[in-house]
This record gives C-alpha cells, sequence and structure tokens, in this order.
C-alpha cells in the first residue's frame, strides 16, 4: 500500500495585515457616524455603511482567518497563537456579514445584545492568548475590542433605552476610532517588519 506525503513549507507571511485593515477601514467608517454624526443617518447612507461593513471587515478578516485555518491544518503555519487568530478573524468577519446586512436592512439593534454579550467573551479569551504569549501589541487589540462590545451591549438598546442607548453609541463610536487607529498601526507594523525587518514595537 503506497501513502503519499506531501510536505508544504513553512511560511513566515500570515495574513494579519489583510485582516487589520479590513477591519481597521471598517471601524473608521462605522465611528464617524457613531461619535460625530457624520454622514448623517438615511435609507441611501444605511445601504452604503452596510455594504463596507460586509466587504471590509467581513470579508476581509473572513478570508484572513479562512487562511490561517488552512495554513494552520496543513503546517504551513506553525505559530500556536495563530490558533486564536484564526478563531477571531474567522468569528469577526462572519459577524460582521450580519452587521453590515442589517445597517442596509435596518434590522432591529436589541437583537445584538446577545451577539456582542458572545464577542465580548472571544475579545476576553484572546486578551488571554496573546497576554500570555507575551504579544503586547496584538493583546491591546483585543482588550479595545472587549471595549468595543461591552459598549455595544449598551448601544443596543437605544430603542428600549434612547438615552443610555445614545451614550453608548457614542462611546461604541470612540472605541471604533481608537481600534481603528491602533489596527492601522499594526498594519504598518506587520507589513514593514515582514517586508523590511524594522521590527515595530510599542
Amino acid at each position: 500500500m503506497l501513502a503519499t506525503v506531501v510536505s508544504l513549507p513553512t511560511s513566515q507571511f500570515p495574513p494579519l495585515a489583510l485582516g487589520f485593515m479590513g477591519l481597521g477601514t471598517g471601524y473608521f467608517i462605522y465611528s464617524l457616524q457613531e461619535l460625530f454624526g457624520y454622514p448623517k443617518r438615511s435609507p441611501e447612507v444605511d445601504a452604503a455603511t452596510g455594504v463596507w461593513g460586509i466587504w471590509l471587515p467581513g470579508f476581509f478578516q473572513f478570508v484572513a482567518g479562512v487562511i490561517l485555518f488552512v495554513g494552520l491544518a496543513l503546517g504551513v503555519f506553525t505559530a500556536a497563537p495563530l490558533y486564536m487568530a484564526a478563531l477571531a478573524f474567522t468569528s469577526y468577519g462572519i459577524h460582521w456579514f450580519a452587521i453590515g446586512y442589517n445597517r442596509m436592512r435596518k434590522g432591529d439593534s436589541r437583537v445584538n445584545v446577545g451577539m456582542a454579550i458572545g464577542f465580548t467573551l472571544i475579545s476576553i479569551l484572546g486578551t488571554m492568548v496573546f497576554l500570555g504569549a507575551h504579544d503586547t501589541p496584538v493583546a491591546i487589540i483585543f482588550i479595545l475590542l472587549v471595549l468595543v462590545y461591552l459598549s455595544d451591549i449598551l448601544a443596543s438598546l437605544k430603542p428600549s433605552l434612547p438615552g443610555a442607548g445614545a451614550a453608548g453609541e457614542k462611546l461604541l463610536g470612540l472605541f471604533h476610532l481608537l481600534t481603528a487607529i491602533w489596527l492601522m498601526y499594526m498594519m504598518f507594523a506587520v507589513v514593514l517588519d515582514f517586508t523590511l525587518k524594522y521590527h515595530w514595537s510599542v
């Protein structure tokens, strides 16, 4: 009985920058509306925001997560913390498909409370993994994501609690903006490290 063994070379280039860029740009788009009210919401604006939500934080992260999972399964990527990155990118990407679609369809935001609880927990898990792996820059992303989803819980209640929901929306916009800035820093850091060996750090 013959067995064929396929051995693939390991790669030093996991698609982290792709996920960082997609989520960061999506957060910039949403934070400008949540924090500054620009542009003012309308059916046309919601349609455009929803499309960008699906394709940037949604599709970019989903692709990055799938590549990481496949690469880990095939031994192309070997760093254990990348398993957490694969879980996060895939999960966040799929949930952004729903966020973008719900924005386009004007879905009831109160349903997001349960989602935000689940994604608070996965963000806490990511914080634990990357602090344990002594990767502070990536751990900072997950700490900021914890704050994003805690704010999202409050913001999602706006139809039932308008005052508290409006305050939560402002907080959500603030943490979206701060996280977007950090994600763009990380995109630069990863690309410059992989291509020019700059070794940016915090």
